[in-house]
């Protein structure tokens, strides 16, 4: 059975769907939105993604015959709702914060005006999809602004679930890391990929000398040679022999992996130069986040391979998106419960040149200040929407226009919060 997007969703979902049709409130005028009550503990920013897979998600989302049959078949619905569902498309309107965009508190990135199935039946595929692409860029962000223009390399296909790599390489990408080794994305996204050898290929070899000439055979002298599988020192020093004796000043680069990184980089710099390895650059890996790489901003660091940090929970906590009904009937709704309140009304969102983030329910967006949705579904059609590079260019911009203390990498409080403005009313 081919797995369609309607069922990536929790039940509960289809339950409330089957109540709303019993009960004739299925297509009554609604709005959601979704956004998140704080940001990460020690963040002072996050940064939208997801946006082009949801909208890709949204156009796969419907119930085909097999779908229907297994549904009713787990009791998960009734033939009334099957029948309802068997025709169902989302008809709706959709506005959302652009790919790249930076956000804050309270910031509503998405809202969907719709009948209230299906608006309702859209939460845990929006939820899922930003969530998890949100919290990768908000953290590959950050790693962005410390790594101050040299290249960051995305790498942790081997520590994440399979299709779950796949995304987490376009959400750095659009974030504004260089390349990824996973080719899947590459394939489907157009991402960039990079790679060379791990230590298996060195070790495979009667020595290192033979591996590296084997690599440079296959791959060229431009490629990047890992030195420190036995000792850094003599992995730099065969190395260069090995690409000079192919006519080359030098490999294209050589990759640390293990030890103190800073005080291994300069004695890498020094030693190549030495040798007269002058043009070969720098790789480093091993568990970078945002703050190692900082620590390396002063170093002969000319890439950063990123993995861990940035493809598991270990580096990204969770953007804590949530998926609430504001409006029905062309009237506000808002959940009151200590903590969890939130406001009413569908909310036109803007920012100020100084970077304060406001709303209102009016839809005025006050002199001076920028809008920050745009229309990406009406009627329920999706618009076009910007190409991956084009998301990624944006994210460049909102990281340029950040205010200073959100660039600052240490925990911090968020540098805004959205809050409303006017009358609530």
């Amino acid at each position: 059975m081919r797995i369609s997007a309607a069922l990536l969703t929790d039940r509960y979902e289809l339950s409330m769907y089957a109540a709303l049709l019993a009960d004739g409130r299925v297509g009554a005028p609604a709005t959601f939105e979704l956004f998140a009550r704080r940001l990460p503990e020690g963040r002072r920013f996050g940064m939208v993604a997801g946006l082009g897979r949801f909208l890709d998600a949204l156009t796969d989302f419907h119930f085909d015959d097999d779908t229907l049959a297994w549904l009713q078949d787990a009791k998960v619905i009734d033939a009334a709702t099957a029948t309802s569902l068997a025709n169902w498309r989302f008809t709706g309107t959709i506005r959302a914060y652009r790919e790249g965009e930076t956000w804050f508190p309270n910031s509503p990135i998405l809202s969907v005006q719709a009948p209230l199935g299906e608006g309702l039946i859209l939460e845990t595929l929006a939820l899922s999809i930003f969530n998890h692409d949100s919290a990768i860029a908000s953290a590959a962000a950050r790693m962005v602004l410390a790594a101050d223009g040299r290249t960051l390399i995305e790498m942790g296909s081997r520590r994440t679930h399979e299709e779950a790599a796949v995304a987490t390489a376009r959400a750095a990408y659009v974030a504004g890391f260089s390349t990824t080794s996973n080719l899947a994305a590459g394939a489907a996204y157009g991402v960039p990929t990079a790679g060379t050898v791990a230590h298996a290929f060195v070790l495979a070899h009667q020595s290192e000398a033979e591996a590296f000439a084997a690599q440079m055979a296959a791959q060229g002298t431009g490629t990047t040679i890992l030195v420190d599988t036995y000792d850094t020192e003599q992995g730099i020093a065969t190395a260069v022999r090995v690409a000079q004796d192919l006519g080359a000043t030098g490999p294209g680069a050589i990759r640390i992996d293990s030890g103190d990184l800073p005080t291994a980089v300069a004695a890498a710099r020094a030693q190549l130069d030495s040798l007269g390895a002058t043009d070969t650059k720098i790789v480093v890996t091993s568990d970078l986040d945002e703050y190692l790489i900082t620590e390396l901003a002063l170093s002969a660091v000319d890439a950063y391979g990123v993995g861990t940090r940035v493809a598991t929970g270990s580096g990204h906590p969770t953007a804590g998106f949530v998926y609430k009904l504001v409006e029905l009937d062309d009237r506000p709704v808002a959940k009151r419960a200590s903590g969890k309140a939130n406001v009413g009304g569908l909310k036109t969102p803007y920012r100020y040149p100084d970077g304060r983030e406001a709303f209102r329910v009016d839809g005025v967006v006050p002199p001076g200040a920028r809008p920050l949705q745009v229309d990406v579904v009406r009627a329920g059609e999706v618009l076009p929407i910007p190409t991956l590079l084009e998301a990624r260019e944006y994210a460049a911009a909102a990281l340029a226009d950040l205010p200073p203390a959100a660039r600052h990498i240490t925990s911090g409080p968020p540098a805004t919060t959205a809050v409303l403005e006017g009358d609530p009313a």
